[in-house]
Parts: C-alpha cells; sequence; structure tokens
C-alpha cells in the first residue's frame, strides 16, 4: 500500500502522488513515498504549533512514559523494520538491525530517563542596585522547551538518525516535524507509527516527505517552526543556516567530514587497519565520521598500505541480506557515479589506485568495490573534499608537527582519529586537533559525549545529556534572597 503522510495524528494522502522507492542492492521498488505539497507542510507545523502548548505542559516523567513504549515497540518490530530499512539503504543486516533500529530504540530508552531541568545558581550580593544600596539575589536557571523542532534528516541511517533528534527533542517538551531524506522515507513513517501506539498526541510528531526541495524548504522556512535540527552536506546545511539566521531560528547542524587519521609509527598496525577499515564497512562509507583521510608517519607508511590494501581486498562485497556481507552498495546509482568519479579524479591528480575503485560485476545494485588511493598530497581534491563512499586516501607525513598541521588542513573538523602506543603523545595530539570530536586508538563514540564539529563540519553539540541542552532555551529566574 502506499505509504501516505503524518500530519496531526492523522494519516493523510499527499497532494503530490507518490514516487518509487529503490532498493539499492536489487534495484526494485521497496515501496511508494508520499509526495507532500507545501500546504501540507504548512499543515504539518500549523499541527505541532497547536499541540505544542500542552505537550510542553506535560510533566517530564508522562512523557518519558511514551517514549519508553516507543523503544519497547520498536524493539519488539525489530526484524520487519530492520528488513525496511536495508531494503531502503542497502544496508547489511548487521547494520540494519543494530546500528539503525536497535540504536534507535536505545535512543528513546535513554530520553526517557528523566533528568533535572533547571538548577540553582549561587546567590549573589548586589552593592548597589534598584534593590537598595545592598541585596542579596538569588536565581534559578530552566530549561524550557525551543517549541516546534523541524528535523531534517540524511539518507544514510533513517532510523538512527531520526530518533537522535526526535527522542530529546519531545522529551524537553517540543513538538516536531520531521522530514526524512527522499531517498528511505519509509522507515521514519514506521517511527511515527510506533510513537502513535505509544501514545503521543496529535500533533506532536508529524512526518512529511517529497523529492522536491520545495519539502524541506517548506518546513524550514515555516513560521511555526523555532527550531531546525539538519544532518547532511555542508552546502545544504549552509542554505538552511541562512534561512535561520534572517528568522532569528535556532539552528543544530551536524554536517559534513573528512576525518584524519594519524598513525604513528609506534601504533598497533593491526587495531589502526581495522579502524579505519570501518570506512568501508559501515553502510559503504556513507557516513559523516569515518576516518576517510589516513595520514601515516613514514615509518609504517609502507606497510599501512600494504595492510590496508589486503584488508580492502578481502572484504566480502554484495547482496546485504546474505550473513557474510560486509560492504554492500551505495545509496543510488547517480552516487554510485559520484564515487567512482572521484577515483578517477584520484588516479588524474597523481594518486595511486592500490585497491578496489571498480565497479563490481553484479548484473544488479549500486556496488563500488573498497578503494584505497595512496601516495596523495593534502591538496588533491580527494583528500579535500567529502566523497561519502568507501574510499580511503592515504598521506604520509614525517613528525608529529608535520601530521598535526596536515589533520588541520581541511575545512572540515567533525571526528579526527590518532593511534599510538604512547598514551601522552595521543592525548597531546588530540588537544591540539580543532575538531569536534577525537578517538585514541579507536572509532567508537560514548553516546553520552557531546557530539558535534568543528568549522564547516556544523554548528552546535548533541547526544547524551548535551541534546537536551540543544533542544531547550535556557530561562533564567531571579528574586530577593
Amino acid at each position: 500500500m502506499p505509504q501516505r503522510l503524518f500530519i496531526g495524528g492523522r494519516w493523510v494522502e499527499p497532494d503530490g502522488g507518490h514516487y518509487p522507492v529503490t532498493d539499492p542492492a536489487t534495484e526494485e521498488t521497496v515501496g511508494w513515498a508520499p509526495e507532500a505539497s507545501r500546504g501540507q507542510v504548512d499543515a504539518a507545523c500549523a499541527a505541532a504549533r497547536a499541540a505544542f502548548g500542552a505537550w510542553s505542559r506535560t510533566a517530564p516523567e508522562e512523557r518519558a512514559v511514551i517514549l519508553a513504549r516507543a523503544a519497547d515497540l520498536i524493539r519488539e518490530r525489530l526484524e520487519p523494520y530492520a528488513a525496511l530499512a536495508q531494503a531502503e539503504t542497502g544496508a547489511t543486516t548487521r547494520t540494519a538491525r543494530g546500528m539503525q533500529v536497535g540504536v534507535a530504540a536505545a535512543r528513546f530508552r535513554r530520553y526517557a530517563r528523566v533528568e533535572p531541568a533547571e538548577w540553582a545558581v549561587p546567590p549573589q550580593l548586589n552593592e548597589a542596585g534598584v534593590m537598595g544600596p545592598a541585596s542579596v539575589l538569588g536565581a534559578l536557571a530552566v530549561r524550557q522547551p525551543v517549541g516546534v523542532v523541524a528535523c531534517v534528516t540524511s539518507y544514510n541511517n533513517p532510523w538512527a538518525n531520526a530518533a537522535g533528534k526526535v527522542a530529546p527533542a519531545l522529551a524537553m517538551g517540543n513538538t516536531v516535524v520531521v522530514k526524512p531524506a527522499p531517498q528511505d522515507p519509509l522507515s521514519v513513517y514506521r517511527m511515527a507509527e510506533a510513537l502513535q501506539a505509544a501514545g503521543a498526541p496529535p500533533g506532536v510528531v508529524n512526518v512529511v516527505s517529497g523529492r522536491s526541495v520545495e519539502v524541506g524548504e517548506a518546513a524550514v522556512a515555516s513560521p511555526d517552526v523555532d527550531m531546525v535540527s539538519f544532518t547532511g552536506s555542508t552546502v545544504v546545511g549552509q542554505r538552511i543556516a541562512e534561512g535561520c539566521g534572517r528568522a532569528m531560528k535556532r539552528q543544530l547542524m551536524e554536517l559534513g567530514g573528512k576525518g584524519a587519521a594519524l598513525v604513528f609509527d609506534d601504533a598497533d598496525l593491526a587495531a589502526a587497519v581495522r579502524g579505519i577499515g570501518t570506512t568501508y564497512s559501515f553502510h559503504s562509507g556513507q557516513i559523516c565520521t569515518a576516518p576517510t583521510r589516513v595520514l601515516a608517519q613514514r615509518g609504517v607508511y609502507e606497510r599501512l598500505v600494504e595492510q590496508l590494501a589486503a584488508y580492502a581486498r578481502r572484504l566480502p562485497v554484495g547482496d546485504p541480506g546474505e550473513p557474510g556481507t560486509v560492504v554492500g552498495p551505495v545509496i543510488s546509482a547517480e552516487h554510485r557515479e559520484r564515487v567512482e568519479a572521484y577515483v578517477a579524479l584520484g588516479r588524474k591528480e597523481g594518486a595511486t589506485v592500490v585497491a578496489g575503485g571498480e565497479r563490481p560485476p553484479y548484473e544488479r545494485g549500486f556496488y563500488v568495490a573498497p578503494a584505497l588511493l595512496a601516495d596523495c598530497g593534502n591538496d588533491m581534491r580527494v583528500a579535500r573534499e567529502e566523497i561519502f563512499g568507501p574510499v580511503v586516501v592515504v598521506i604520509p607525513f614525517d613528525d608529529e608537527e608535520e601530521g598535526v598541521a596536515l589533520a588541520g588542513d581541511s575545512e572540515y573538523g567533525l571526528i579526527d582519529y590518532v593511534w599510538s602506543a604512547d598514551v601522552a603523545r595521543a592525548f597531546r595530539v588530540a588537544r591540539r586537533l580543532r575538531t569536534g570530536g577525537v578517538g585514541i586508538n579507536t572509532v567508537g563514540r560514548n553516546m553520552e559525549a557531546p557530539f558535534g564539529g568543528f568549522r564547516r563540519s556544523g554548528v552546535g553539540r548533541d547526544t547524551g545529556s548535551y541534546a537536551l541542552h540543544a533542544y531547550s532555551e535556557v530561562q533564567s529566574i531571579v528574586w530577593p534572597g
């Protein structure tokens, strides 16, 4: 059955009809997504505005119960939800179940935990002022919901990405309008379905989709929207930020990345190869946090290139539904051509393609063999631009100073990585890197740690308690002590 929009607690037929959602592995139609009109986006934003008052006044404990129920429902329906996510995104079974649907359920469960929304500020003695020659003033800082949040999500992880916005926004008492990526919106409608079944009141959650850029633009521009939370490319994020600036709207921007992985001479190379190799194994490199720009100290450069090439060549590429598959397809034929064009560009710039980059001999599916480019310079486009695919470039450096300088010579600053047996040096280097996060001898993430980027990688921080701050305004209440 063709999918309908979710507006004001009702499933609504789209004014713009439907369009096909394509399975990247088979090129078959997964389902039919709704194309919203500008009027329907406006209606969704108005519904969220109408629901905001009552929802913001609902006790945090009651909101938490709904989020916990949603987490339970998502876990109960993990198998069908993961199957849909796999069909929409081309993710491997492990990724679809664990990193997509599983993480989404965990995020709803996390924000079902009620945290204090107010904290005392130390009293202040005013020696002179409107209260007389000397007075003591007490104060309380209170987190208040922002209002209506437009959540614009990316295609690489429709479950975890949307949940990372919706769950903390709802926990803080905001209402939301979700505009999912056009390539894989069906999973986000299942999330709305779970929230509705969990007891979310009408208008608290709304979902509108479409291939037209007008759908996202209408959500961002709506006068009913107080904040925009966006995950996607830096170019699109800049346009959204300009609109938010004109209207003085709050924004949370998680944008592109070109993560540097500094591998020093004393590093555990096997561990470094496994960590860097996640670029290939996690959703075929379509992730902004991937360590795609490897900076290898001269003493290990040749061995690292050799081991990375061997690692890339032995990764099983193919049907993401098969248990042994590690690398599935990229999201679309257009994106495959983009990734292939970057590999060709790397050759033209003087890089050596030591592994992969070719199109596997499958009749169907948007596959790219994991590629490794050596002999790169940091001035090459393949080293500076976000490819968002299974492509890793390797650049040599001589000493710590040069390594840090190369890492910092980038427009991006999302997450960098350091591999070294010298823990003191690793932490010293980490503190010098101009990025929102640094992984030391790991690519793992602590989901309570702040997440976000420097420079063109974004604005703001989320995850853990930081997301509750991101989706709230801080109000101060002052009184005579």
